[in-house]
């Protein structure tokens, strides 16, 4: 006599599947919000920090005190009603208009009060005023400043970083295909060039192609005048592009292959890949199944930390290649300690940042069913 199927939920018992969902979105729910306020935590300490560096724990007050002195002092010494005054009468305006100052910038406040006010002002994206930096429309708006910037960084980074991951995985596949031939051995030899940042290769290029050929620009970003016509923009802005992409490749390229050649190789002696070779796979079908797929991974944290990479730039890359992004912003900043400008460029990189880490884990989970998220790192 056969047994008939027993319905648990006719029942009244709960199926395991039942049981354990709630576990699972409880525990989901934990790890996000663990996850969510370390993040907070980690992007206060450091936009703190950044805070302090930026102000060389208040040394920059002492700077900012000097200059406004300094001004107003040669600001009297030029007016002819102030020079009718007694010295201690115009020492005493002095005294006053600096005063004033003072307390306009909040120089009046000890740096420690002060620098959590910056703290929370940046916390809610509120950048402030620049110190010295100004926009193209005369703008002092650090927000201004950077939205300004901002297109001819996306411009070159996109560029360059795009050709360099995309070619590196390419050629990194085509190498771990040829394992030990003549164009893998000279690759891993050609390695070492990648110890040098792109703007020293830039300085070379510029000497030769710019400054002894003559054939390419010294820099900039089109020339000037900036040409009319959409189409001779365009051209102009991809020759002047020619250098820094140039310089950016030659210096991540070789060393950039070679890791991913490295982890290629690592997946491709995996015994389930032999397995696919007994089985007759083609070369194609084994890669994208059995190599790219396991490596999907880090493919896409590799391609997620490039692009939160695009929103610094290069800054001494652009300096020298003239390029007016945001990597050339940060260096004038830096050097006029504009804290303002240092402060809102990092706090929107840590911002970013944070929440590309945070997504991260949930793409991964998408991405290879071993992954479980909140699972404290196990796979099912």
């Amino acid at each position: 006599m056969a047994e008939t199927p027993i319905n648990l939920e006719q029942t009244g018992v709960a199926s395991p599947t039942t049981k354990t969902r709630p576990k699972t979105l409880l525990r989901l729910a934990r790890y996000t919000g663990l996850k969510v306020v370390a993040l907070l935590a980690a992007v206060t300490i450091g936009l703190y920090l950044t805070i302090w560096i930026a102000n060389m724990g208040g040394y920059v007050d002492e700077i900012m005190r000097g200059q406004i002195r300094e001004s107003v002092s040669i600001a009297v010494s030029m007016d002819p009603e102030m020079r009718t005054l007694s010295l201690p009468e115009r020492r005493e305006r002095i005294d006053e208009q600096v005063r004033l100052a003072e307390e306009r910038l909040g120089l009046d406040q000890p740096f420690v009060t002060r620098s959590f006010r910056f703290l929370g002002n940046a916390m809610s994206l509120n950048l402030g005023r620049s110190q010295h930096l100004t926009s193209d429309t005369g703008s002092r708006q650090v927000r201004t400043i950077i939205l300004e910037r901002l297109p001819p960084t996306l411009v070159l980074m996109t560029t360059a970083n795009f050709l360099l991951f995309i070619l590196s995985i390419i050629f990194a596949l085509f190498l771990s295909r040829n394992y030990g031939t003549i164009l893998d051995k000279m690759t891993i030899g050609l390695s070492p060039l990648s110890s040098a940042p792109p703007w020293f290769y830039g300085i070379f290029l510029l000497l030769i192609f710019a400054a002894i050929l003559g054939v390419l620009p010294f820099g900039g970003m089109v020339v000037a005048p900036p040409p009319r016509e959409t189409g001779a923009y365009i051209l102009s802005v991809g020759r002047h592009l020619i250098l820094p992409v140039a310089a950016w490749l030659i210096s991540g390229f070789f060393a950039s292959v070679y890791g991913w050649r490295t982890y290629f190789l690592i997946f491709s002696m995996e015994d389930y890949v032999e397995l696919a070779r007994a089985k007759g796979l083609s070369s194609r079908d084994i890669e994208r199944r059995y190599i790219l797929r396991p490596t999907l991974p880090n493919i896409i944290t590799q391609f997620a930390l490039m692009l939160i990479g695009l929103w610094q730039g290069a800054i001494i890359t652009e300096t020298i290649f003239n390029w007016p992004g945001l990597g050339r912003m940060i260096y004038s900043a830096i050097q006029s300690f504009d804290t303002p400008v240092i402060v809102g460029s990092t706090v929107i990189f840590a911002y970013l940042l944070a929440i590309t880490v945070f997504l991260l884990d949930f793409i991964y989970a998408l991405v290879d069913p071993r992954v479980r998220v909140g699972s404290g790192g196990a796979k099912s």
